[in-house]
């Protein structure tokens, strides 16, 4: 699946560029993820410090050595600040599937910008990572993250019951999955959502 690699790959869109999250971005990582509505459904109180930020960007690059997963920041071109991320975590290669999870900076909400963000993130993973199945897990309350994932193919498998326990509570997720042909389909003009 992830193979070594001496250079991050970097994504790019219409509008977007996705690249390696570094220690300097911690303050605009620290931007977002402090900001309650943005981790309302991250499992996460919100962050307080820049510490909180940098041990973040440290996981984000403890998965990428570890090969269990990879997560990009997304700017916007031309410009260089990270406004969220996206990627994919818990991947088990010989199964080919991952789980693939993401935020944005709320001052972006509503623009697209995740849609086009998880677009490449899903291309890069059927593409270059070879996976199967793409999961997200997606607690119900959180309406517009799972019409982002409708949005770009994924169906709703099921319900997991008190699935994680987070912030001193239980949460029941729903399961959502894109599979590699139902993605080759939707490129294709086959299948319509």
């Amino acid at each position: 699946m992830i193979e070594d690699v001496d250079t991050f790959p970097v994504l790019e869109t219409s509008r977007l560029v996705l690249r390696n999250i570094v220690k300097g971005d911690a303050h605009s990582i620290l931007r977002y993820l402090s900001d309650k509505e943005v981790m309302k459904y991250y499992g996460l109180e919100p962050y307080k410090t820049i510490n909180d930020a940098l041990d973040e960007i440290s996981w984000y690059q403890s998965i990428l050595n570890e090969k269990t997963g990879i997560r990009w920041g997304i700017t916007i071109k031309g410009e260089d600040e990270v406004i969220g991320s996206c990627g994919f975590l818990k991947m088990i290669p010989q199964h080919y599937r991952t789980e693939i999870g993401y935020e944005l900076n709320k001052s972006y909400w509503g623009q697209g910008i995740a849609s086009e963000a998880m677009e490449a993130v899903i291309r890069y993973g059927f593409e270059h990572l070879k996976l199967q199945r793409i999961e997200a897990l997606i607690e119900p309350p959180n309406i517009p993250s799972y019409k982002l994932a409708e949005k770009q193919g994924f169906i709703r498998e099921g319900l997991l019951r008190n699935y994680e326990f987070t912030r001193g509570k239980f949460d029941d997720l729903y399961m959502y999955s894109l599979l590699k042909q139902d993605f080759e389909k939707l490129e294709k003009g086959i299948l319509s959502l």
